[in-house]
This record gives structure tokens, C-alpha cells and sequence, in this order.
């Protein structure tokens, strides 16, 4: 039995499908800014990467969660 994903990673499939690519590109991107902070980093995929504020703030949140940020 496959677990649900809840929360942010939730929106990691559709992520995936939108802007073709893993989503361990899109944390290899953020860790380009590691000393921004939260709405900075969102900024930043949005603006580098025509990224939504959704989506952007998802990937955000789960790469601050696994950094310790």
C-alpha cells in the first residue's frame, strides 16, 4: 500500500509535468540561494524560472524543511 503525500511535496507530480523537470532540479536551482530567505527564494523561481507562487512556494518550503532552514 503507497502511502499519501500531503503538504507541499503533494504538488511535486504536477511540478514535474508542468516544467519538465525532476524535482531535484528545482532544489539544485534553490541551492544557488541558500542564505535567501522564504519569499526571496519563491521570488526567484518565479522570476529565473516562470515558476507559479504556488508551486514555487512549495518547492521552497520542502527545501528549507530538508535543509534546516
Amino acid at each position: 500500500m503507497t502511502e499519501k503525500v500531503s503538504g507541499p511535496a503533494s504538488y511535486f507530480p504536477s511540478i514535474e509535468k508542468k516544467y519538465g523537470h525532476p524535482i531535484e532540479h528545482w532544489m539544485t536551482q534553490l541551492a544557488n540561494v541558500p542564505e535567501a530567505k522564504h519569499m526571496e527564494q519563491v521570488a526567484y523561481l518565479k522570476d529565473e524560472f516562470g515558476i507559479g507562487h504556488g508551486h514555487a512556494n512549495a518547492l521552497v518550503a520542502v527545501y528549507r524543511q530538508k535543509n534546516g532552514l
